[in-house]
């Protein structure tokens, strides 16, 4: 039988259908890039953003007309509420959490549906036998970068956030596993490698004692770098202000291979909104990482996540935040608009911020990132720097790539064989977003 999956939100799901696809595969189904001809579709979802939501009912409702013509066996998994959960039942055929994937194809050749769980005091069934879910060797969706879950779920309770309902309370997966995760990738040739977590620097707190902290895993991903004498780059995502230590900007400091890239997610730039928001930082905690992020990692680029129009978030609190950016100068920021999920404690209040003010603010915000992008862009111009080529480029006859602080570069090249090498690039003129140059060196292809 020849099969379909469907992937929607972050990196987090896109690394666990790396695993179904290796599931499938080992019991006998055939990918096919066709959903029409597929006999079995399934999709990761992301309660998330409702907008993921609202392409799963688009799918299924079309999914389940075409089994007036032809045999088809559904299936739906990923981050989802448990409210969600009780709906899909009654679409798809098959339902399941993700630690149960090593089951599905015993579910598939019974159509089996798996009974929703949901949150109990003392009970976590989402995490419940996670490791055989990690012990899984996912189908790597490329041959030169790769995502590596190093914990699931969540404590931090954020009130527009709603993962803690959909993966459950943080654990730790083995600093053991990840290293020799990370090991074999780069034994095959990988050179980029994302290690991911809802908060991955709060990685090990769960298992005090008997797993180490998340600087001691970066130093030792820096010295299996050091002893393996390869290049390539680790990045991590996303961290949270709240557990952030200077520890892991100086272990990054010291590790030519821990890729001089911070992804840290701000939300607001108003203290006010960022308690409503259950945060638990300020913003003289976040203004005091940056600048620790500064003095230790100057080359450093410094993305974040900014949500805009949250319940009853004032004029006066949304120019906060656009002075945030102004006084950060973010290389990419990815603001979204304030939309409430089910099951998320700001569900229960008023969604009080018309949308079109919203739009307003996103825009602002939007120009705001411009503004800055455009300046530490155009300083690069006539610098060479180093790239990893990810493939062609929208633009015909050039390729693109990013650079360690994952910066877009294209350049003029024909060779797609350069997809997935180190090059050096001399970066000619610069865009807003973009950067654009000539090619110098490339490594020696094997």
């Amino acid at each position: 039988m020849k099969y379909h999956v469907i992937t929607l939100g972050c990196q987090m799901n896109l690394s666990d259908s790396e695993r179904v696809i290796s599931v499938l595969d080992e019991a006998g189904y055939t990918w096919t890039d066709n959903e029409e001809e597929a006999g079995l579709i399934g999709i990761l979802a992301c309660s998330v953003r409702q907008k993921a939501i609202d392409k799963v009912y688009s799918r299924i409702h079309k999914w389940n007309k075409w089994k007036n013509h032809k045999n088809l066996v559904t299936f739906i998994s990923g981050c989802i509420l448990p409210s969600d959960h009780e709906k899909f039942l009654k679409l798809f055929d098959i339902t399941f959490q993700m630690k149960d994937l090593p089951q599905l194809p015993e579910m598939i050749s019974r159509y089996g549906i798996t009974t929703p769980a949901h949150l109990k005091p003392g009970i976590d069934p989402y995490n419940k036998n996670i490791e055989e879910f990690w012990n899984v060797k996912p189908s790597y969706q490329s041959e030169f970068e790769a995502y590596i879950p190093i914990q699931n779920g969540c404590d931090k309770f954020c009130t527009f956030c709603a993962v803690p309902f959909t993966r459950g309370r943080e654990v730790s997966r083995p600093s053991k596993d990840i290293l020799a995760e990370v090991a074999l990738l780069v034994s095959q040739g990988y050179k980029s490698v994302t290690l991911l977590g809802q908060n991955v620097n709060s990685y090990g707190l769960d298992k005090k004692g008997e797993e180490i902290t998340f600087p001691e895993l970066l130093q030792q991903v820096g010295e299996l770098g050091n002893r393996m004498n390869k290049e390539f780059w680790v990045y991590f995502t996303s961290p949270h202000p709240r557990d952030m230590s200077d520890e892991v900007f100086e272990v990054i400091a010291r590790y030519p291979v821990l890729a001089k890239q911070i992804h840290l997610p701000m939300q607001s730039g108003d203290d006010k909104v960022l308690i409503r928001m259950n945060r638990k930082h300020n913003m003289e905690r976040y203004r005091g990482i940056v600048q620790t992020i500064r003095r230790i990692l100057p080359q450093a680029t410094l993305f974040t996540d900014i949500i805009v129009g949250f319940t009853g978030e004032t004029e006066e609190q949304f120019e906060n935040t656009r002075k945030a950016m102004e006084e950060f100068q973010f290389n990419m920021a990815y603001t979204a608009i304030y939309s409430p999920r089910p099951g998320a404690a700001s569900h229960r209040w008023a969604d009080d911020v018309p949308q079109e003010i919203k739009k307003e603010r996103l825009h602002a915000l939007t120009e705001e990132l411009r503004k800055h992008n455009r300046i530490f862009n155009r300083n690069i111009v006539g610098k060479t720097v180093r790239v990893l080529v990810r493939g062609a480029d929208r633009k015909d006859g050039f390729l693109s790539a990013l650079t360690e602080g994952k910066l877009i570069v294209r350049f003029p090249a024909e060779n797609e064989d350069l997809t997935g090498h180190f090059a050096d690039v001399r970066i000619t003129s610069a865009s807003d977003f973009s950067l654009e140059g000539e090619l110098v060196k490339v490594e020696e292809l094997v």
